[in-house]
């Protein structure tokens, strides 16, 4: 898949979403040096909120609606992942839905390029 403009208008929207949410302070808290992936309240908001937007943006990208590429040009996926698993993978579990935030898995497994 080739990006359009389409996308690029996409991806403007995403990042509007992203400033509005409150998503760029919820990733500047996740990435901070006394954030702890792992002992984290399980209802941190920052957590919450990066992972409703890397899932959105991964089903995006998953039914072809959103180019791979161009998305995986603005955000580092398998980063921000990195900093969020440990809360998905155990809100999985607890939920018993093998499902539960697999499009952002998927794109945080992604090659970029």
């Amino acid at each position: 898949m080739v990006a359009t403009y389409d996308d690029a208008n996409l991806v403007v929207q995403l990042m509007r979403w992203d400033a509005e949410s409150g998503v760029d302070d919820a990733l500047a808290v996740l990435f901070r040096e006394d954030f702890d992936p792992v002992t984290a309240a399980k209802d941190d908001a920052n957590v919450r909120k990066v992972l409703t937007f890397g899932e959105t943006v991964g089903a995006l990208v998953r039914h072809q609606v959103l180019d791979a590429n161009l998305i995986g040009d603005v955000y580092w996926w398998e980063g921000i992942w990195g900093r969020v698993s440990h809360h998905a993978l155990s809100a999985r579990e607890a939920a018993g839905e093998p499902r539960l935030y697999e499009n952002f898995e998927a794109l945080a497994k992604m090659k970029f390029g």
